[in-house]
């Protein structure tokens, strides 16, 4: 009887296990799966409390502590960290676990309001986020200095800005100060070019900017980039933004200015090169590059032949272009130009046609006195028209007055610079290519971008008014666009 009542209770357990799936009862070949996270932390530290407290008056303490909810560490203390007042001695930070503790090492002066900015130095140890601006603000006497400076740094060349940037006030108002000494505050300049002093006193300060790779905070070379303001500013007395125009000092001989009208030289290529690059017993001839790009001519310049050295003679009759017959031309002419290291074959080209430039060996000789070596031919056929595109801009908003230049920047070098007397601007033969553009305000009517000088003339830098839009120049196009500045 028993054993009936036990086989009614098993009966319909057996029967449910042979109906459940395999998988669920064959446990030896299960895969154990961790339980997941939850999401990444993407939170920047946040601060719990400080000691003493943010705002502090009176403050003649060495040392400030700062406790953060999570543990921290510092990245770059010396490159993100800003003092301003600029003591003579930095603070010196560390880290450990969930604290960041700042020790005073300078003597703090009597009734000044004091601001420690962190920058990027504070971040998380897990995920590394950031606790970005991150500042303390502290006064040694009763109250907390308001007064302000705001603006802008444009870099003047591109119209384009440089977070890279520092701004800085002096208190001296030689022109030496900025090399000799320290700034008295110094403030960031953001993504977008603007920068912010709070918390001044009642003053007048010198108003500069700068790059400072290597952390002196002071201009001490040309090479640098470097703003400074007309004239003097008053925080509280100057409530308008003040604009700063960044350049890089260059000389009037720059080589690397470009004219109005005329493009970038293409890369140049060697007429003609030796066998392999061994050296050899064999007399030093005279070098020729060309500005072909491989064997093709720019309908848009003129034959170029460059030399390695100045030339001390030039027989223009000791060369004849000819078509590919080798049957002379003419209304040809060369151009000799100052440097004596160039000649220009000017001449009124025909499209998708072959050329030939036939050099006697003797035509041209350096100080001294070495030829090409050997009678030799340029041979070279010029672009199709169709190689070209048909570009037609209309300007809507351009200021005359500004003797506005065209500018066409690739890789930010300018390849073209056009005046502007009219509000349209015409190109039946343009070279394919994506373009940046840009306009410039040329002051002087010269076609180029002239830089500032501050020790010599105290003059701004011309500016430059980047156009957002992008130009992309297709082959056998015509392409039309509307701007609007």
């Amino acid at each position: 009887m028993k054993y009936a009542s036990l086989l009614k209770i098993v009966s319909p357990f057996l029967l449910i296990l042979a109906l459940l799936p395999s998988t669920l009862v064959q446990t030896g070949c299960a895969n154990i799966i961790p339980p997941t996270g939850g999401p990444r932390d993407s939170l920047p530290p946040k601060l719990v409390t400080v000691n003493p407290h943010d705002s502090s008056r009176n403050f003649n303490g060495k040392k400030i502590v700062m406790e953060f909810n999570e543990f921290v560490q510092l990245d770059n203390v010396q490159e993100n960290l800003l003092v301003s007042p600029v003591p003579k001695i930095n603070p010196i930070v560390d880290s450990k676990l969930r604290t960041v503790t700042v020790t005073i090492k300078d003597t703090l002066q009597p009734n000044t309001t004091y601001t420690i900015d962190f920058g990027k130095a504070i971040k998380d140890i897990n995920e590394g986020n950031v606790l970005k601006d991150f500042k303390y603000l502290f006064t040694t006497g009763d109250h907390l200095d308001s007064l302000s400076v705001t603006g802008k740094v444009i870099v003047a060349e591109t119209g384009k800005t440089d977070s890279t940037l520092i701004v800085m006030l002096h208190r001296n108002g030689d022109d030496s100060a900025v090399i000799k000494e320290k700034p008295r505050y110094v403030a960031r300049v953001d993504a977008n070019g603007n920068y912010a002093f709070k918390n001044l006193p009642a003053d007048s300060f010198s108003l500069y900017a700068l790059k400072d790779e290597g952390g002196q905070r002071r201009y001490l070379s040309n090479s640098q980039l470097f703003a400074f303001a007309d004239e003097r500013v008053m925080p509280g007395l100057s409530p308008k933004p003040i604009t700063l125009y960044a350049y890089t000092e260059k000389d009037d001989t720059s080589a690397t200015k470009t004219k109005a009208n005329k493009p970038a030289p293409p890369a140049a290529r060697p007429a003609a090169k030796p066998a392999n690059g061994k050296k050899s017993d064999k007399p030093v001839h005279l070098q020729i590059e060309t500005n072909l790009t491989g064997n093709d001519l720019d309908l848009l310049s003129q034959l170029e032949l460059r030399f390695g050295a100045p030339l001390k003679t030039f027989d223009s009759t000791k060369l004849i272009l000819a078509n590919d017959k080798n049957e002379p031309l003419s209304n040809y002419r060369f151009i000799r130009d100052t440097s004596n290291k160039k000649i220009t074959v000017s001449y009124a080209w025909t499209e998708n046609t072959p050329y030939k430039l036939i050099l006697d060996k003797s035509f041209a000789t350096d100080s001294a006195g070495n030829d090409i070596g050997k009678n030799d031919t340029v041979s070279f056929r010029t672009k199709k028209q169709s190689e070209y595109g048909l570009v037609r801009l209309r300007l809507i908003n351009l200021d005359f007055k500004k003797n506005p230049v065209l500018q066409f920047v690739v890789s930010d070098q300018v390849k073209f610079a056009y005046p502007m007397t009219g509000k349209e601007f015409n190109a039946k033969l343009f070279p394919p290519g994506e373009y940046d553009l840009r306009i410039l305000y040329d002051d002087n009517k010269n076609g180029i971008w002239d830089s500032g000088a501050f020790f010599k003339h105290r003059h701004q830098p011309e500016k430059v008014l980047p156009i957002s839009r992008k130009l992309t120049v297709k082959a056998n196009w015509d392409n039309i666009i509307d701007i609007t500045l």
